[in-house]
């Protein structure tokens, strides 16, 4: 009897070892942990090992790393009514990690949606020979929109480069032969 007993208490405390040890979490060097306990903001955590008590906590790790979004292409219509097509890279840093997971539900579409109506609003408001001979121009308005939009939302963009400019074929048949 003692010995089921021991047995017993035994297995336990084994079964409690495990639960315990479930809680330790790592966190690496470029992010940051957010814990939440039932499902509440609690706090923010530093790189490292840390401990979350199990099925109370949970924690959330954001990357603080600058990151990189592909705008797609778009075709877009100029002043002088010519279509080109625009595509262009973001380079992001989140900055405050509990902004950027609680603030957005989905922060590279929503800065995707945002560059791509940005450009359409610069783009527009250029003849074609303005839109091909400025792109630091195109880029620095579309920095300054997107940073005061996503500064609401934990992140700074740091930098954003136009990809290319693609005027019609026939256009860029006539430039060639200039």
């Amino acid at each position: 009897m003692l010995g089921v007993v021991l047995a017993v208490l035994g297995i336990a405390a084994i079964v409690v070892l495990l639960i315990l040890f479930t809680g330790f979490r790592r966190v690496n060097q470029y992010e940051r942990g957010l814990v939440e306990r039932w499902n509440a903001y609690e706090r923010t955590v530093e790189p490292g090992l840390r401990y979350i008590w199990p099925f109370t906590h949970r924690m959330y790790r954001v990357n603080m790393r600058e990151q990189v979004i592909d705008v797609p292409p778009q075709e877009i219509i100029t002043e002088d009514n010519v279509v080109v097509t625009i595509d262009a890279v973001v380079y992001y840093q989140i900055i405050d990690p509990k902004k950027a997971l609680y603030e957005i539900e989905d922060f590279e579409l929503a800065i995707v949606k945002l560059a791509q109506t940005t450009l359409r609003n610069i783009v527009g408001e250029m003849s074609l020979d303005t839109c091909l001979t400025s792109r630091e121009k195109i880029n620095t308005e579309l920095r300054k929109v997107l940073d005061e939009a996503t500064d609401k939302w934990g992140t700074k963009v740091n930098r954003i480069e136009v990809q290319r400019i693609d005027p019609p074929a026939d256009i860029q048949t006539a430039m060639h032969k200039q």
